[in-house]
């Protein structure tokens, strides 16, 4: 019979010998490179199998090379520097940008304590007491690379993605910082195979799933990946932050997205649906949450998380950028941190009862806080105010107010609920 798994501790991480480390960090990078391989050709193929059309088919195996050939050819292209820029900056900026990615997956619980060449060893890389409070300033130090990459460029376009970049982040990232703090209540620790550990039997996301929502929301707006690629919008931005880069350098700002997708999708894995834990009816199988077999079942959830954000770029629109401003400011946020003080009140209230009785409740006020959540972004998304100021009196409603294009002295274009006077149509 196969032995249990056993959850890694702390006092786990730190014993092994300097090769089982380096082994560990190279797996760790290389899985990581072929995750970002095979999520580019993943995604040429789902988007074109969505829209009707072929995708990567002649390098390789049905197009299976294809990624890769891109990349070699990305990668061996003359690499131009423009007059004018920053050069020292100019060329730190795409490697900020790709290494915190790297870095930030070190802390990523995936698996539990198995045998390496005779040695037992946890599979994850090291932990913290804090270690998702680390990938949070891990990743937040990446969007120093695109706000340099815009700023060294010494160019109009490139200057306001960086700017478009910092203004996301912070919005995106306060909202993302927020949902953690359920989970922390929940498994009274920061640590991420704490947090595993603590949803042996259970996945949390049926507990929080308005932080659930709130998450999958704000890690696109955070990766800036459509429909929130506001850094890089390439219908006023012509490329944005990146337009002046080419080659190796323009090559590692992709690699750093993508890496930065397969962080956020194993960090949600790891926070609300049990890590490398698989879930049931799976998990009635004795030796499924043992050996190497939990390695799989992590890569899985991984890869179901890639598949939204290849979902939603293919089928959303890019939003306005007013509308992304007000979606980060005034509904997650706003809803994130009445849903703290919701689980803060539920845990300290059922603190003693039955796990089954105080689910329940937890279920219940998630299940109406997440309709109230989705129905205020679709109010959002389909351009209509949430505010109670802005509620339509009659046919094209109160807010429907003329203003003046030429108030700062320049032409501006109405806003949504906004209206041209008159006169100004008429010319």
């Amino acid at each position: 019979m196969t032995a249990p798994a056993r959850f890694p501790t702390l006092a786990d991480f730190g014993r092994d010998p300097w090769w089982l480390m380096l082994v560990k960090a190279v797996a760790i990078f290389a899985f990581l490179v072929v995750t970002v391989l095979v999520a580019i050709l993943a995604e040429r193929k789902v988007m074109a199998r969505m829209q009707r059309r072929l995708g990567p088919n002649r390098v390789g195996w049905h197009g299976a090379l294809q990624s890769l050939a891109d990349g070699v050819k990305l990668a061996l292209k003359e690499g131009l520097t423009p007059i004018g820029v920053d050069k020292v900056l100019y060329v730190l900026a795409p490697i900020i940008s790709v290494v915190p990615a790297i870095m930030a997956f070190a802390v990523i619980p995936m698996g539990p304590m198995v045998s390496v060449f005779g040695h037992r060893t946890p599979l994850q890389l090291t932990d913290l007491p804090v270690g998702v409070l680390y990938i949070l300033a891990v990743t937040s130090i990446g969007v120093y690379g695109i706000v340099l990459a815009g700023w060294a460029s010494s160019s109009t376009y490139p200057l306001l993605g960086g700017l478009r970049s910092t203004a996301q982040v912070i919005s995106y990232e306060i909202a993302m910082g927020l949902t953690f703090a359920a989970v922390f209540l929940l498994s009274a620790t920061m640590s991420t195979s704490g947090i595993v550990a603590g949803q042996s039997g259970r996945c949390y996301v049926w507990v929080v799933l308005p932080f659930l929502v709130i998450y999958a929301i704000s890690w696109v707006g955070a990766t800036t990946r459509a429909p929130f690629p506001l850094p890089a919008a390439a219908g006023e931005l012509v490329g944005g932050f990146h337009t002046e880069y080419s080659s190796l350098k323009f090559a590692m700002f992709m690699l750093a997205e993508y890496i930065n997708m397969a962080t956020v999708s194993a960090l949600a894995a790891t926070l609300f649906l049990g890590g490398w834990q698989v879930p049931w009816p799976v998990s009635l199988w004795s030796g499924a949450n043992s050996g190497w077999w939990p390695l799989l079942w992590f890569v899985i959830k991984v890869w179901v998380f890639l598949f939204v954000f290849i979902w939603l770029r293919t089928t959303l629109p890019r939003l306005r950028y007013d509308q992304f401003m007000t979606l980060g400011w005034k509904v997650l946020i706003p809803f994130a941190l009445a849903w703290v003080l919701v689980v803060a009140v539920i845990t300290e209230a059922t603190r003693g009862w039955a796990a089954w009785s105080a689910g329940l409740i937890y279920a219940a006020a998630g299940l109406v806080v997440t309709a109230a959540l989705l129905k205020a972004v679709f109010a959002v998304v389909g351009g209509r105010s949430i505010d109670s100021s802005a509620a339509s009196t009659g046919p094209e409603g109160a807010h429907d107010k003329p203003f003046d294009p030429f108030a700062g002295g320049f032409p501006v274009p109405p806003l949504p609920g906004q209206v041209l006077p008159k006169e100004s149509a008429d010319a």
